[in-house]
């Protein structure tokens, strides 16, 4: 039989099938009746028209049915326990040398805290700050050292504390991009730091109660961020150390690896802030109890990410970490067609920034630029009083807000929205140009993802510890509606129905990007509040040679400039990464690029040199 007849003959029927896998309720019998059907037609093909793109269509075909009546929960439930029983374990092995590194350089840096204390009484002062000194020494004089975990309520307190360690894990990783160096730096502040607070108290005669009260969430906490150091030189490792590859792709791969290790340490992050905010404050609860429970903590640090990957690794593992295959640094092609993984995703983010980066650059900086020329002559005071920069270990993070409202300033909301959606703009153009659609830009099509950008100005509004997380949970979703109803030129309130249906009930995928798209906005601040950015600004004082005040106010624009450049480059990746999502969850739940072929697949067979598998 000719492959144009085997299509006529059968079309109909195979519609039928598609549209009883597409709708809600599904005729189990007819289903099963199909299904017997299309798979016969699929052994027929393959015999007789084995190159051919109708066997493809029939083998998708016959795949989503086996998938929708057997394996779909099984294989969700089985890579979820894959993940944290082969993988992660996997991981932590060949990660081993830079875990016992990580441990090594923070025990080092607890014995400096430790003996600097000592031979410096001045010593803790300097690394805890007077204030906080002042007020353990009250408490101790009150007969409750241990106060400080006692004087806030107890949600509030493991959600502040949740949040900090996250950042502080989560800086530790990200610095590691700085070829180990920020990693390992961070290791040993907050080393010195733990040991100088540890000595404070063995001074005083307090250390078994400091011990008890202290490392009853410590232990976990303390050994998330060390895994976290490991997971932070594991990713610098690549940048040193690259082997056969590139040295971005290298860095691309442990980057990848390094990541995967911090999802396996978030929930341990998560459990040690609940620990510290219900439980630390319970100090009179029998000695014999809270040391069990320490050590019930560090047992379970000690099978699992050391003594579980060793038997693991003795045994055999099952099959090699799975990494992503990346393709030649003048490979820069984006397929917009497929399914993608978020670190796929994650990484053509920067694929594409890469292509643009002189654009980027220059629009980012324009942006900027027009917000100064803007928000300075209209605030109607001097520069250095409308924003501040303050310093210190991640000061500027929590004053981001400020740059798009002030209580003062009524007309800042609306230059932060205009700026916002300008970022927003760019990056959708740029996706799609990747997908073929070069069209004009129309004054609808700015005016229809504003209240997608409005939604997103709407979380900086809180300006509390608590943005971030909000951030977090619903910054992709604004963007995705944004993009949802400038991609397809349709009204907000319709884009809102239209987004979740591409979305498909997959939120998980999008809080995992907007989880590594934060994670790059933390390393980015970091650098900005660094010491290094306030040697340059003093070496552009020997060279710019203005009055103090002058210079005052020189310095507070030339850093608004800076931040709000930053601010827009990250704002212009994360909205660039929602916008390939959304055609990644498209692909996925109505495989427009796979009916396309479909529908060529009657066309296509009378022209000679078909296309093959």
């Amino acid at each position: 039989m000719r492959e144009t007849n085997f299509i006529r003959q059968n079309r109909e029927k195979w519609k039928q099938f598609e549209q009883i896998l597409d709708g809600q309720n599904k005729d189990a019998e007819k289903l099963n009746e199909l299904f017997v059907q299309v798979t016969d037609d699929l052994s027929f093909s393959r015999t007789f028209y084995p190159n051919r793109s109708v066997r493809v269509y029939l083998n998708g075909l016959a795949q989503r049915a086996f998938s929708l009546i057997y394996k779909n929960r099984r294989t969700h439930r089985n890579r979820f326990l894959h993940f944290w029983t082969e993988e992660l374990p996997q991981l932590m092995w060949e990660a081993r040398r830079e875990l016992a590194l990580s441990f090594g350089i923070f025990a080092l840096s607890m014995l400096i805290g430790a003996l600097s204390s000592a031979m410096d009484s001045e010593f803790v002062n300097v690394i805890l700050s007077e204030e906080y000194v002042e007020m353990t020494k009250r408490n101790i004089e009150s007969g409750d050292p241990m106060a400080v975990y006692k004087g806030r309520g107890q949600l509030s307190m493991s959600m502040g504390i949740t949040v900090n360690n996250l950042m502080v894990a989560f800086l530790t990783f990200a610095t590691g991009a700085f070829f180990t160096l920020g990693s390992i730096v961070v290791l040993i502040r907050n080393g010195i730091m733990v040991g100088a607070f540890q000595y404070f108290f063995i001074e005083r005669g307090l250390f078994w109660e400091s011990f008890l009260t202290i490392w009853i969430h410590g232990t976990l906490e303390i050994s998330a961020i060390i895994i976290a150091g490991a997971a932070g030189i594991t990713v610098g490792k690549g940048l040193v150390f690259p082997g056969a590859y590139r040295r971005m792709q290298a860095f691309q791969r442990s980057a990848r690896r390094g990541l995967k290790i911090m999802v396996g340490i978030a929930p341990i992050i998560i459990l040690a802030g609940f620990i510290e905010g219900f439980l630390t404050r319970f100090t009179e609860t029998p000695d014999v109890v809270r040391g069990a429970f320490i050590a019930a903590c560090f047992a379970f640090v000690i099978f699992y990410f050391v003594w579980y990957p060793w038997s693991k690794a003795v045994k055999g593992f099952t099959s090699p970490v799975r990494d992503a295959q990346i393709p030649p640094d003048s490979n820069l092609l984006i397929d917009m067609n497929v399914i993608k993984s978020n670190g796929d995703i994650f990484s053509e983010t920067f694929t594409l920034a890469k292509k643009n980066a002189g654009r980027l650059f220059i629009g980012s900086l324009v942006v900027a630029l027009a917000y100064a020329a803007v928000a300075f002559p209209l605030a109607g005071k001097a520069p250095a009083a409308v924003f501040q920069f303050p310093q210190g270990f991640m000061a500027m993070l929590y004053k981001v807000s400020g740059f798009f409202r002030q209580a003062d300033l009524l007309f800042l909301p609306l230059v932060g929205i205009a700026a916002m959606l300008a970022w927003s703009l760019i990056a959708f153009r740029w996706v799609d140009k990747e997908t073929g659609l070069a069209r004009k830009l129309r004054f609808t099509d700015i005016l229809m993802p504003l209240p997608g950008v409005l939604l997103v100005w709407l979380l900086f509004f809180s300006n509390d510890w608590y943005t971030w997380l909000l951030l977090l949970f619903a910054a992709q979703m604004a963007l995705l509606w944004a993009y949802t109803a400038y991609r397809e030129r349709m009204d907000p309130i319709r884009a809102i129905g239209r987004m979740f249906e591409v979305m498909g009930g997959q939120y998980g995928r999008t809080l995992g990007l907007s989880l590594m798209m934060l994670l790059v906005s933390v390393l980015f601040f970091a650098v900005t509040d660094s010491a290094l950015l306030w040697m340059y600004l003093d070496v552009l004082t020997w060279v710019v040679n203005l009055p103090e005040a002058s210079m005052q106010q020189f310095s507070a624009v030339l850093l608004t400039v800076l931040h709000v450049f930053i601010i827009g480059f990250l704002f212009v990746l994360y909205a660039s990464g929602c916008a390939l999502l959304y055609h990644s969850l498209l692909e996925m739940h109505e495989a427009p690029a796979l009916l396309r072929r479909i529908q060529n697949i009657g066309i296509t067979s009378n022209i000679r040199g078909l296309e093959k598998e």
